[in-house]
């Protein structure tokens, strides 16, 4: 296979045109459980953790749009920070939280998230369909697992998995 490659220049122009500025917006909805072996949150703290998750989603740049989850597992749509990786994202997110919730009430001195979390780009034409869903948790986890949701979820975005090794 051959391509060609064009170069134009422009040779009556001299200076350079240069971005001066950077814009991102990228929408994304993210999930993550607490570690299996760890303590749920309990209904009564959930507003406040997902509060401080907001300021440390703030903290890191970014824009919280809606939290919410229950007990066992947490949404989070946010836009992704500039700045940094999903990965790095999560990570942050993840590892000042579990400390801040560990200090709320001895019951959570063993509390942890779990490793792993799934991402999932988020259009703007869905995002107040999105925001629905993360604040209705309660309702849609009425009649639907977490481990059925999440699989859901995966499938949706045609991620392929093996569910030995989901949870």
């Amino acid at each position: 296979m051959i391509f060609k490659i064009s170069i134009f220049i422009n040779s009556s122009k001299k200076e350079a045109h240069n971005m001066a500025n950077t814009f991102v917006q990228i929408n994304v909805h993210i999930i993550f459980h607490v570690k299996s072996t760890g303590i749920a949150m309990r209904t009564e703290d959930m507003s406040r953790i997902f509060e401080y998750i907001g300021g440390i989603i703030k903290g890191l740049g970014s824009f919280p749009m809606a939290i919410g989850g229950i007990s066992d597992h947490i949404h989070i749509l946010s836009t992704l920070p500039k700045t940094i990786s999903i990965a790095d994202y999560v990570r942050n997110i993840k590892t000042d939280s579990s400390k801040w919730i560990k200090t709320l009430d001895s019951n959570y001195s063993f509390f942890a998230w779990q490793d792993g979390y799934a991402a999932f780009s988020v259009s703007p034409s869905m995002l107040n369909a999105t925001k629905s869903y993360i604040f209705n948790q309660a309702v849609h986890h009425s009649n639907r697992s977490f481990e059925d949701e999440y699989k859901a979820f995966l499938s949706k975005y045609g991620l392929k998995f093996d569910e030995k090794y989901l949870f």
